[in-house]
């Protein structure tokens, strides 16, 4: 991987620059200040310019790394196109590259799925990482290394009729890892992530009893997952302890049960 000095610690990212989508909250801003305790310089990107701002701000505080927010709607081609620019523009590359934004808008019944919705939620949780996916690997690949790490779900093995465009567009995105893996191999690693069941704000919006049902009877561990249990797997991805590792798709859900179709 392009920049900073081999290190004795397999997980140091001292010197490398990370890009982080989704950054201003949740999965994405503990995996964003996990990778500046380690030494990255962090990019942090969202549709709320003011959220990543202070993001960056506390993060920068907290660690002594340099840290930018970047406002951007991953779902926009253009957007992406401007988040790389200004990325180089600020750090003068970016070594990794984690697409973690993502969404799941609610819906009634399958037929009450608008067009609007399936491709707004294809959009964010697919164009925009194939797009930035694509840049950033060029670049990764002309500076001599980089990282790719996908943020996928269960819901890309394990679909659930209340979410089906998003498990659409994951399990498409886990194919697009592995496809990513081969296309930008050896120079750039590419890897996913597929969490199960994270308390982040959007778990406000579940069943609370049918959860903890399902926690109970489905998930070894017998609890939801918080955001910062993302971070190792991130780190480990991103680092050098990593260097052997890409196509790879690490599930962090508890050991939640499922069956493939």
């Amino acid at each position: 991987m392009a920049g900073g000095a081999p290190s004795a610690d397999p997980f140091d990212l001292t010197g490398r620059v990370a890009l982080v989508t989704g950054g201003s909250r949740g999965i994405g801003r503990c995996i964003s200040a996990g990778f500046a305790q380690r030494g990255a310089d962090v990019v942090i990107a969202s549709r709320d310019q003011e959220a990543c701002a202070a993001a960056a701000s506390d993060i920068a505080a907290a660690t002594g790394r340099k840290a930018v927010g970047i406002g951007c709607h991953v779902g926009q081609w253009v957007d992406c196109d401007h988040l790389v620019s200004a990325a180089c523009a600020a750090f003068g590359r970016v070594d990794i590259l984690v697409n973690n934004a993502g969404m799941s808008p609610l819906y009634e019944s399958l037929p009450e799925v608008t067009e609007a919705l399936f491709d707004k939620v294809l959009a964010v949780n697919l164009r925009g990482p194939f797009r930035l996916a694509s840049l950033l690997g060029h670049r990764m690949c002309e500076q001599g290394g980089g990282v790719i790490i996908n943020v996928s779900s269960i819901a890309a093995v394990q679909p659930d009729i209340a979410a089906l465009p998003y498990a659409l567009a994951k399990a498409a995105l886990n194919a697009l890892t592995v496809g990513l893996a081969h296309a930008l191999g050896p120079t750039v690693r590419v890897n996913g992530i597929m969490p199960g069941p994270i308390l982040t704000d959007v778990s406000a919006w579940w069943d609370g009893p049918a959860f903890t049902r399902h926690a109970q009877t489905e998930i070894p561990l017998r609890r939801g997952g918080q955001p910062g249990e993302l971070v190792g797997a991130a780190v480990y991805l991103a680092s050098p302890a990593a260097s052997y590792t890409t196509g790879a798709i690490i599930k962090v859900d508890g050991g939640e049960a499922w069956a493939p179709a």
